[in-house]
């Protein structure tokens, strides 16, 4: 990870602005990333093979996530507190959810046990950072999560992918979600490779469950030949050769 992190740079809502969300959306290597991201935190969610839920992308975004559930079948509702962000994802409209301007802060504003899960790609650090003197990131975290839990479904999950800035951080975050109401823990893929670890918080309603296995380097490379292959039969679209789903 860069020294500066875009969460040091200011607020979210400031710093995807127009140039920084299009950079963002149609860089290649962040589209590859973000897909197998967003392909792992599906799987983590444990959802029952074959059903086609409605669930929840926290820091949405242009899309780029909220494909990969589309393509699984899934309908889905964004949120996220860029404009340019949610614009982009409007134009190019590959992805096909509903998405809302929401910050994370001020909690999901959803009825509740509507969503059958939850998944969120590299958003939730962005709360651990106070941007004003009446941000507190411990308020904002827990009432984040307690709206979260609010809507989820009883035993539904909700993972998210994150870049912790270290070990405090991470337990700051996972103390929020306890207080909640959340059981669960980090799951951490290829945690011996500084270039391919990657971190997730796997939050399950309804009780302890067992924590999902983590990836090994092997694993990765078998699912990335699977990808490849089954990348090859879709036409292209604009962002990464899905072919787009009909609507629920």
């Amino acid at each position: 990870m860069s020294s500066k992190r875009p969460e040091h740079l200011g607020p979210p809502e400031l710093f995807y602005n127009e140039t920084e969300a299009k950079k963002y959306t149609s860089n290649s290597h962040i589209i590859q990333i973000q897909n197998e991201m967003s392909e792992r935190a599906l799987e983590l969610l444990a959802l029952p093979e074959g059903s086609e839920g409605l669930l929840l992308d926290v820091g949405c975004g242009s899309g780029l996530s909220g494909e990969v559930l589309t393509e699984h079948g899934h309908t889905w509702i964004g949120m996220d507190i860029s404009e340019h962000m949610l614009e982009l994802a409007r134009d190019h409209n590959e992805s096909e959810g509903e998405l809302i301007l929401q910050d994370m802060g001020a909690g999901c504003p959803f009825r509740p046990g509507i969503f059958d899960g939850a998944i969120s790609i590299s958003a939730i650090q962005w709360l651990c950072h106070a941007n004003s003197k009446a941000e507190n990131p411990k308020r904002r975290l827990l009432h984040f999560f307690q709206t979260l839990y609010g809507c989820l479904s009883r035993g539904s999950r909700a993972v998210f992918q994150f870049y912790p800035e270290n070990v405090e951080q991470s337990e700051f975050i996972m103390q929020q979600a306890n207080q909640a109401g959340f059981n669960g823990g980090l799951v951490v893929d290829f945690p011996n490779s500084t270039k391919a670890k990657k971190i997730y918080l796997v939050l399950m309603t309804g009780g302890m469950q067992k924590l999902p296995r983590a990836l090994t380097e092997d694993e990765a490379q078998s699912s990335h030949i699977k990808n490849i292959e089954r990348r090859e039969v879709r036409p292209n679209s604009k962002y990464t050769g899905r072919k787009r789903h009909k609507k629920f």
